[in-house]
């Protein structure tokens, strides 16, 4: 069994691995905010996921100074942190060195009220004494313009309005303005709270206001923790993961980022340091399908919102991999100057030109996320035959361009080819399509479907094997490995326990694993070798394991990945695999879904106990 995230995990301790990202998220699916392990915020952007960083310290160096908003005790001693069970708010608990302790509550107040869910740009800091009267100091040193810019101030009798580039953002208090203002220590003898967001003048007492969110806030994520479908093991694991992801879906267009961060490299100085902030029709994907296994179809619904716009701001039915949170078909990307980087391993950037890509796997991502809105009886309103014609826009365009060249999914930025993951995504497109006609008794298109299914099937069994190597490849007619390879049956094109596959999974091992992670490929790109395994695919590994009956190995790489979370229970991009060291971009949704499907895989039946 493994042990429960709830418990108090002190900073330091002998018994945890050490890790740079140790960073907590708070967010509402509007607002998000990187806390560390000391309570202080790091990172947060406004008005969107994707905006200017107002606190952008994550990013700012190793000299640097401001860009966070940091309560820290005088003679600090230690600090302990977690989150309150089955919620997204964070306690973050400073003792100093005569024992006096301060507790700090962070959320992003969501809940609902007036018959909608309550979801404000903003978010709450709430301290107090716990014992003896410690000193503390609140410093608010917010940025705008990339960090470029400190903003300009003006001060009431309990706010203080910062003036950020376009957006001005107002912090209101029942602390003394002028201790925050100036950034004296003062005494933490009753409780103190900061709300955080738009330049809106509050309508109760600050204190008030914090308490009764904090109480909503909490019946909300435990209301809505209740009714996910959990295992039966590893329940603290799936229920952080899913939170998570919640937390990295922009409700309000029903978009979803890749992670909360742009830049933090994928090891060292690489250079390999993208925005993830943008809302990737792959990873969205797999965000809604773990969402969806746990019971969470409400982010289906919202993103099929999403793409249903972006399907009709195409009418030949042509996806670009990436879009804004707000259907930005163009997010340019440019280095930022004013932003050294994470531990000043630059270069820091803004917007991704993936989105210039062609990447053919896309059609057959957004078709599998809104699959289920055409079977899943629970939906107020299920999939008809009016979206089922607007998706047949996009199989067209599987069906022209599964054996044309592409990026890939790694976004190879200098070469193309037809690649053998995106070739058996377009396949997922026509095949679903086949599928979703016959649930409509739509007899002539779902035999139009099957059939372009089948040919597809047909070219990718025999282009995208070697016979050679006896594995399937990463392109057509190629002799490299990836790791996509090793979803195959999960999307459906071959089962499991076929001789193909399996010897596929061998080859996969040979060359991609390491202990028990897996890198994506081996073989160099526009940067050189990878240096960090990719965590997705190694629950990528876990899946086909478990798929071909070797449960056991499943489990030991999964302790093995359980083990490299933060004290929190998140994760990046990757990890390093010799010093077990998180790397990239934080929290990304593609490894915190996998922790959700292994542990689904992997858990005990709820019926083989009770």
């Amino acid at each position: 069994m493994n042990a429960p995230l709830e418990a108090l995990a002190p900073a330091g301790t002998a018994s945890l691995p050490s890790h740079s990202l140790d960073l907590g998220v708070i967010g509402n699916a509007a607002a998000a905010a990187l806390v560390d392990r000391n309570g202080s915020i790091v990172w947060m952007c406004a008005p969107r996921m994707d905006g200017d960083p107002v606190f952008c310290r994550l990013l700012a160096g190793t000299q640097a100074e401001g860009g966070d908003w940091s309560i820290t005790i005088e003679d600090f001693a230690h600090s302990e942190q977690r989150y309150l069970r089955n919620t997204a708010i964070l306690e973050t608990i400073l003792t100093d060195g005569a024992g006096n302790r301060l507790r700090i509550l962070d959320f992003a107040p969501r809940f609902k009220e007036l018959g909608r869910i309550f979801r404000p740009l903003g978010i709450v800091r709430m301290i107090e004494p716990l014992e003896g009267t410690p000193r503390a100091r609140v410093l608010m040193r917010p940025r705008h313009g990339y960090g470029a810019h400190v903003p300009e101030t003006t001060r009431g009798t309990n706010h203080i309005r910062f003036l950020l580039g376009e957006q001005v953002l107002r912090l209101t208090t029942n602390a003394p303005i002028d201790y925050i203002e100036h950034g004296r220590a003062f005494l933490i003898d009753r409780p103190y709270a900061f709300v955080f967001g738009a330049d809106e003048r509050l309508s109760e007492a600050p204190l008030q206001m914090a308490r009764g969110f904090l109480d909503k806030t909490a019946d909300y994520w435990r209301n809505w923790v209740r009714y996910l479908s959990v295992p039966l093991d590893y329940q603290d694991v799936v229920i952080r993961s899913a939170i998570t992801l919640k937390l990295c879906a922009h409700e309000e267009t029903g978009g979803i980022v890749a992670a909360l961060t742009t830049s933090i490299p994928e090891y060292g100085e690489s250079g390999r340091t993208w925005d993830y902030r943008f809302c990737w029709l792959r990873d969205s994907y797999f965000t809604v399908s773990a969402l969806n296994l746990l019971g969470a179809t409400r982010t289906m619904e919202e993103y099929l919102s999403y793409v249903s716009n972006i399907a009709a701001g195409s009418p030949d039915g042509y996806l670009q991999p990436l879009f804004g949170l707000g259907l930005e078909r163009q997010v340019d990307e440019e280095m930022v100057p004013t932003l050294p980087g994470y531990r000043s391993l630059g270069p820091v950037r803004r917007g991704n030109a993936a989105y210039t890509q062609v990447q053919n796997d896309g059609y057959g991502s957004v078709i599998l996320s809104i699959t289920q809105a055409f079977f899943d009886e629970r939906l107020p309103t299920m999939g008809g035959e009016a979206l089922f014609t607007r998706l047949e826009r996009l199989g067209r365009q599987a069906a022209m361009r599964w054996n044309q060249p592409d990026a890939g999914l790694w976004e190879f930025r200098t070469r193309g080819a037809v690649h053998t993951h995106s070739a058996v995504m377009c396949w997922a497109a026509c095949d679903r399509l086949a599928k979703i006609a016959a649930r409509l008794a739509l007899s002539e298109r779902e035999a139009q479907w099957r059939a372009e299914a089948d040919l597809i099937r047909e070219g990718i069994l025999e282009q995208g094997w070697n016979k050679e190597l006896q594995s399937f490849v990463s392109s057509f007619g190629g002799r490299d490995l990836d790791a996509s390879l090793l979803l195959m049956p999960q999307i459906g094109i071959i089962p499991a326990h076929d001789p193909r596959f399996l010897s596929t999974l061998e080859a996969c091992e040979k060359h991609l694993r390491f202990g028990n992670h897996l890198y994506r490929y081996r073989a160099p790109d526009d940067f050189g070798e990878p240096e960090t395994a990719f965590t997705a695919c190694t629950f990528w590994l876990i899946d086909a394991l478990v798929r071909v009956g070797r449960r056991e190995d499943a489990r030991q790489i999964f302790a093995e990945i359980l083990r490299t979370r933060n004290h929190l229970g998140l994760l990046s991009e990757g990890v390093h695999v010799e010093t077990g060291e998180l790397w990239g971009n934080f929290p990304q949704t593609y490894s915190m879904v996998g922790l959700v499907h292994a542990a689904m895989h992997l858990s005990r039946r709820w019926e083989d106990v009770l």
